[in-house]
């Protein structure tokens, strides 16, 4: 889930609130709000954290005009309530709700909050978390534990439909690969390293992203056509629940939506955590590992230990089964359903300050 502010005025009775996206300017979120119909505002922002002092200098200046344009648009736009999921761009939004007196809702996606949820929840009314570990960083009056929630198409996808959209056969594990939107070299090379010998255990879903899918997919025009057939590759998926639902098995990163949309279709995965940012990753990664959901395997260990892996659990159908029930176990469908009664309970309940 990226970064977001979302200020929803209360509608009359019947009719849908009115809401409005708050993002980073010229960032990806603006092509996802646009693309789901919503209003968007883009706001300068930057990040601080582990930038030179310059760069911190010139991004708060940017925080800061950020700050400006979200309290005008509070001002216009009398929101009922705002939604927050933290990051650089959702610190100026809560700050201007906060002055405006508006009654803010946070919600932490991963187990350990960062800077900016830290932040936010001093000024919240209420704060979601994902799950119960994660309710110990804040006041306990303020929580409550709703899940991850995922896409409402998530709910009315069929295995056996989303299968055959994507040209793969019944009676063969399928395994999907994916990297986030941008998709991921340090899991992207790794695999394409032991591509011909995956494919003889599964046939494959592969999300490259934009950057690398040029040379991947000059990787699957030299395999032999039989192997060929069995590897599907794509530079970004927007019906990621086809893909969920096909998959047997994920070889993935270990973001904050893996808490959800793994357990929602109990797939069991090999997670990947990205070294290079914060250690929430490995965190998320862990707490999933711990409940025999999935296996954490790092960046830097990948070629040599991911093959026997993938060959251990794609060539013994038990033990990637057990894992599948733990996943499941750890599911909350209704998560979605959570969030937002506890939105439309802030903008409707006279909970302002």
């Amino acid at each position: 889930m990226r970064a977001v502010a979302t200020l929803a005025t209360l509608a009359e009775d019947d009719e849908a609130p009115d809401v409005l996206y708050v993002g980073g300017k010229g960032k990806v979120e603006e092509q996802l709000a646009r693309r789901a119909g919503l209003r968007f505002l883009g706001v300068p922002t930057g990040g601080i954290h582990g930038l030179p002092p310059w760069r911190v200098a010139w991004n708060l200046t940017k925080l800061a005009r950020g700050w400006l344009a979200a309290l005008l648009a509070g001002l216009l736009e009398r929101p009922a309530a705002l939604f927050a999921t933290g990051g650089y761009a959702s610190v100026p939004v809560a700050l201007a709700a906060w002055i405006l007196r508006v009654p803010i809702l946070v919600y932490l996606p991963d187990m350990e909050p960062g800077w900016a949820v830290r932040f936010i929840a001093r000024l919240a009314t209420r704060v979601g978390v994902t799950v119960e570990e994660a309710a110990a960083y804040f006041p306990a009056h303020k929580v409550a534990v709703t899940g991850y929630p995922v896409r409402a198409e998530f709910h009315s996808v069929d295995r056996a439909e989303a299968r055959a959209s994507m040209g793969l056969v019944a009676g063969k594990p399928v395994l999907l690969v994916m990297g986030g939107s941008t998709g991921a070299q340090g899991i992207n090379r790794p695999f394409c390293g032991m591509l011909e010998q995956v494919l003889e255990l599964a046939q494959v879903v592969h999300v490259t992203g934009k950057i690398d899918w040029p040379w991947v997919q000059e990787q699957r025009d030299a395999l032999p056509e039989a192997l060929k057939a069995r590897y599907h590759i794509y530079d970004y998926v927007h019906e990621m629940e086809k893909a969920f639902a096909a998959a047997d098995l994920a070889i993935c990163r270990a973001g904050a939506s893996i808490l959800g949309e793994l357990p929602f279709f109990g797939l069991p995965a090999v997670l990947v955590p990205y070294p290079h940012a914060w250690r929430y990753q490995r965190i998320n990664a862990d707490w999933l590992a711990e409940r025999g959901a999935a296996i954490r395997l790092d960046e830097e260990r990948l070629s040599e230990e991911l093959l026997p892996t993938l060959q251990q659990l794609l060539g013994e159908h038990g033990e990637r089964a057990v894992m599948a029930e733990h996943m499941q176990s750890l599911a909350r469908p209704d998560a979605a359903a959570r969030l937002a009664g506890e939105l439309v309970a802030l903008a409707a309940g006279g909970n302002r300050r």
